[in-house]
C-alpha cells in the first residue's frame, strides 16, 4: 500500500519565487539608475502621445499620499515595507506550491523591496512611467510599481478562484 509523503517538495520551491522577486528589484533599479542619468529632476521625454518619461519623486506611497508631510512617512512606510517583506517571505515558504498564489507575492515583493531601496537610500522613491490618455493622467510609477500592481491583481484572481472552488 502506497503512502503519502507529507514532506514532498513541489519543484517550484521558495528559491523560485525569490528569484522572481530578485529580478523584479534588479529590472526596477536598472530602469531607475538609468533614467537617473539621463534625465533631471522634472526633465521629461515625450515617447508617444499617450507616454512619457518624467523623473520624479514620491516621498509619499501610492499616488503620492502623505507626500506633502514634515518627513515621518518615510520612516512609516519604510517600516511598512519591511514587515511586508517578513511577511511575504514566510508565506511564499509556507505555500510555495501555490503558483498563482506566489507569483502574486513574488511580484509584490519585488515591488515593495525596489521601493524599500529608494526610501532607504534617497528618502523618496523614484518614478519615471507617466501615463495620459483622453483626458485621464495617472501619476507618475516605476517598475515596482508594476510588480506590486500586477501582483495584487494576480492575488486578487487567485483569491476569487479559491472562493469559487469551496
Amino acid at each position: 500500500m502506497a503512502t503519502r509523503n507529507i514532506y514532498y517538495k513541489s519543484k517550484t520551491g521558495i528559491l523560485h519565487w525569490l528569484g522572481l522577486a530578485i529580478a523584479i528589484v534588479l529590472l526596477d533599479q536598472i530602469s531607475k539608475i538609468w533614467i537617473s542619468h539621463i534625465l533631471h529632476y522634472g526633465q521629461a521625454i515625450r515617447i508617444t502621445s499617450f507616454f512619457n518619461l518624467i523623473l520624479v519623486y514620491n516621498e509619499g506611497a501610492a499616488f503620492s499620499f502623505l507626500a506633502s508631510q514634515s518627513g515621518w512617512q518615510r520612516y512609516f512606510f519604510t517600516a511598512i515595507s519591511i514587515l511586508a517583506v517578513v511577511v511575504i517571505v514566510y508565506l511564499l515558504k509556507k505555500h510555495a506550491h501555490q503558483r498563482l498564489f506566489c507569483l502574486s507575492l513574488a511580484l509584490i515583493l519585488g515591488g515593495a523591496i525596489g521601493n524599500l531601496i529608494d526610501r532607504s537610500l534617497y528618502g523618496h522613491v523614484i518614478d519615471f512611467l507617466d501615463v495620459h490618455a483622453m483626458g485621464w493622467h495617472w501619476p507618475t510609477f516605476n517598475i515596482a510599481d508594476c510588480g506590486i500592481t500586477i501582483g495584487a491583481v494576480l492575488f486578487i484572481i487567485d483569491e476569487l478562484k479559491r472562493v469559487r472552488k469551496s
